[in-house]
């Protein structure tokens, strides 16, 4: 008999979530994404048991093994929650002259036309819905304009609810502004969604959940929010059916990565970065220093 091959962690992992993968298949833990409803709450979701298991057995880097990063406690009181404690509407916080919503929608709307004489105001594109799955061509005007909106991926009252509120406004503003949990999508299926999480509501478009639901766990972790145990099993649910869904960047690093600054800029203190109109500074940002970032978020002067 020729000697066994000692099993490599990794080969233990992917054994681990293909005989888990298997189980709850037979089981009917997960209903595959064909099957899964039109939009609301995710059914078939797992249980704590099933839940711990597919986290742990996820290969690194994806968003199933990030979950095991998001603090899992009870939803807070939403109490005191107001848009404006997330500042005052869409800003300019790249300081590129146009405001977070017009960014968003130059970025995801394809032929794209601005107001005459601007190159920011977005004024006609067309949408390719990724909650519907349809096209939907947006035109600014009194009557069609929320065809189209822009959705928080992360609600900010689900944010206030489970971490948020004990922000300064500052951070607050710039989570509401962060290109990371800001997407353009059909008006209509964004006031369904609400301030729902993952346990709550899922894009009807079952091809764009497992994107979905990763683009939130990137959001959670990346500004350390927690979730309670039926949104982080729900979003276990649906990653267990693409274990290999990568995480998407972290919300500093989409956030800095079209905001312009000198190439050459240097800071001597958060004084300095704030006479630029440079603060919050992030890290990877021309000026950045560690001695600016107290409390090891990767935001300095906030």
């Amino acid at each position: 008999m020729s000697p066994r091959t000692p099993a490599t962690p990794s080969t233990v992992r992917r054994a681990a979530l293909l005989g888990w993968t298997a189980l709850v298949l037979l089981t009917g833990c997960v209903l595959p994404p064909g099957e899964q409803p039109a939009g609301g709450a995710p059914t078939g979701v797992l249980d704590d048991a099933a839940a711990d298991q597919a986290i742990a057995a996820a290969p690194p880097g994806s968003a199933l093994a990030a979950l095991a990063d998001v603090e899992v406690r009870g939803r807070a009181p939403r109490t005191g929650y107001d848009r404006d404690r997330f500042g005052d509407g869409w800003v300019d916080t790249d300081r590129n002259g146009c405001d977070t919503r017009n960014d968003v929608l130059a970025r995801d709307l394809t032929g794209e036309r601005f107001r005459s004489g601007s190159d920011c105001v977005v004024v006609s594109g067309t949408l390719e819905d990724p909650y519907s799955g349809r096209t939907i061509e947006f035109r600014r005007g009194e009557e069609t304009s929320d065809d189209v909106q822009i959705d928080h991926v992360v609600a900010l009252s689900d944010a206030w609810q489970k971490g948020a509120q004990g922000w300064d406004t500052d951070r607050r503003t710039t989570f509401a502004n962060d290109p990371l949990n800001l997407l353009a999508v059909d008006g209509p299926l964004n006031m369904q969604k609400g301030d729902g999480d993952a346990a709550t509501w899922l894009p009807p478009n079952t091809a764009y959940r497992c994107t979905y639901v990763a683009r939130q766990v990137a959001v959670k972790t990346g500004y350390r929010l927690w979730a309670t145990r039926a949104e982080r099993n729900a979003a276990a649910t649906v990653l267990a059916g693409c274990p290999a869904e990568p995480l998407p960047g972290d919300p500093a690093t989409e956030a800095s990565a079209t905001r312009p600054a000198p190439a050459d800029a240097a800071y001597a203190d958060c004084d300095a970065v704030r006479a630029a109109g440079a603060a919050p500074i992030r890290r990877g940002e021309p000026g950045w220093s560690a001695a600016f970032d107290g409390d090891g978020d990767g935001v300095g002067c906030e």
